[in-house]
């Protein structure tokens, strides 16, 4: 690690929100591998103007201890493998309350366990039924897994992506040491470090450190974090 200039640690720390850029996002605030999490999905939007009536959440491979929360827009049920172990959960609307069009922003909640794969991004397919007044039904799959975590989306793919969280490592205050495994190209999973180190490369989201780093000598600002770096992160 090159050893920082010690002006570039006059900082402020801010707070990290996770949230896909979509229109069924996840929030989780700072999700942690191998930890326990709260995730919020919200849907801000029906269907062509007809409201939401059923959502179903799948749950991706690695993710453990679901523990879903009942909602004003109804029960959350679970569906099981043959393991037991819990594939999906379905919130849906009772007929007699889905709206005339679509005018509601509507949240479900969920609890569990992450794996332990840091700097991973985990994708939760979710399929989307709306019912317009007359009774028509329409659905929307938002399962792409080529969201801005993944830069390779082929030309022409529907952009119907599905809700993710970006898994961290555990920290401890002041440095960590990482060895990056994934090709990492969104450095806002880092806004609530202080600078991120990875050979001659630094980058921080505060924009007093930034131009800091931008003017150290035979200092480069960190774009992206190629598979196998190591990397210094000081929290």
């Amino acid at each position: 690690m090159k050893a920082p200039s010690s002006t570039l640690f006059a900082v402020a720390t801010v707070l990290l929100c996770q949230t896909a850029q979509a229109h069924i996002s996840v929030s989780s605030g700072p999700a942690f591998a191998a930890k326990s999490q709260e995730l919020t999905f919200k849907v801000g939007h029906g269907c062509n103007g007809a409201d939401t009536y059923r959502v179903e959440i799948r749950i991706p491979d690695g993710v453990g201890g679901v523990r879903p929360l009942d909602s004003t827009f109804g029960k959350a049920v679970v569906s099981k493998d043959a393991a037991g172990k819990i594939t999906s959960v379905t919130w849906t609307k009772a007929a007699a309350d889905v709206l005339p069009s679509d005018t509601q922003l509507y949240k479900f909640t969920l609890n569990a366990a992450l794996p332990d794969a840091p700097f991973t991004t985990l994708f939760f397919p979710t399929i989307q039924t709306c019912r317009a007044a007359d009774g028509t039904e329409s659905t929307t799959e938002w399962v792409d897994t080529t969201t801005e975590h993944n830069h390779l989306r082929p030309e022409g793919t529907p952009a119907s992506p599905a809700p993710y969280v970006f898994v961290l490592p555990a920290r401890t205050p002041g440095w960590n040491k990482y060895t990056v495994e994934q090709h990492v190209h969104d450095l806002s999973i880092f806004a609530d470090a202080q600078i991120v180190w990875a050979g001659g490369a630094a980058y921080s989201a505060n924009p007093s450190t930034l131009q800091l780093i931008e003017k150290e000598p035979n200092t480069q600002v960190l774009s992206a974090i190629h598979p196998g770096t190591e990397i210094w992160v000081k929290y």
